[in-house]
């Protein structure tokens, strides 16, 4: 007897079991199957929310690192000012006694001078010096070290870097906890598919039966495949979780 037969065969109560017996089958599949995706996505969303708190603890561990650089180089630049004010008031002093030709005095002026440039000025701050002096010669008007383009800045470079990383590790902070939230709505939907699936053996109409069934597969394709849209946490690797 032919499989055609054999259905033609088959009482409609015998039909029914049999479709019965199928839809079950399916749901239970369904069931198990989004069981573990609503267990995976719950994990990598765990990950993701992990990855944010260290994001945003490591952004405001720079943030507060890149103040005191700042609050360093702003005392930094203050002291050299202040060294440079010195120096300059020691070369007025200098070309006033070689104006009235007091040798001695020059001479004490120039040690001095030179003691504050050898033990307490920067190379930094003396290139900036020469390149004043030399602007002064050539325009013949005064010409602070501190006017050279970029010289200010040398000294909040520290600062600017460990800010930019701060707002860096912010952002990618930012990132983790959008992503972690999207997966925490495919649980949801998961969820929703999982309780859809639970009282669709309630129903006793066949219709309603498939009905639901069709809803919760509809909605567990879309939340699929948005759930494999969505970025993996930063660093992931499923081998390093099995001593890979």
């Amino acid at each position: 007897m032919s499989n055609s037969e054999a259905g033609a065969a088959l009482s409609p109560e015998q039909k029914k079991k049999s479709r019965d017996a199928r839809l079950e089958l399916l749901v239970v599949i369904l069931l198990g199957v989004t069981a573990l995706l609503t267990a995976y996505a719950s994990w990598i969303g765990s990950l993701h929310g992990g990855n944010q708190a260290t994001n945003y603890t490591t952004s405001n561990n720079l943030a507060s690192e890149g103040n005191s650089e700042y609050n360093a180089g702003v005392q930094s630049l203050m002291q050299d000012m202040m060294l440079y004010n010195e120096i300059n008031a020691l070369m007025i002093d200098q070309a006033l006694a070689e104006e009235n030709g007091d040798t001695a005095e020059y001479e004490r002026v120039a040690w001095k001078i030179e003691e504050l440039e050898s033990k307490n000025m920067s190379a930094e701050l003396s290139d900036a010096l020469s390149w004043a002096i030399e602007q002064e010669n050539a325009t013949g008007e005064y010409v602070s070290p501190f006017d050279k383009e970029g010289f200010t800045d040398t000294y909040f470079e520290a600062a600017g870097d460990l800010l930019a990383q701060s707002e860096e590790a912010l952002e990618q902070g930012k990132k983790d906890n959008a992503s972690g939230d999207a997966f925490g709505l495919v649980t949801v939907i998961y969820s929703v598919v999982l309780f859809l699936l639970g009282i669709a053996g309630t129903f006793n109409s066949e219709k309603n039966k498939i009905a639901v069934i069709c809803i919760s597969g509809l909605a567990f394709i879309i939340a699929t495949i948005y759930m494999f849209t969505l970025p993996m946490p930063t660093g992931f690797s499923l081998g390093s979780f099995f001593g890979g």
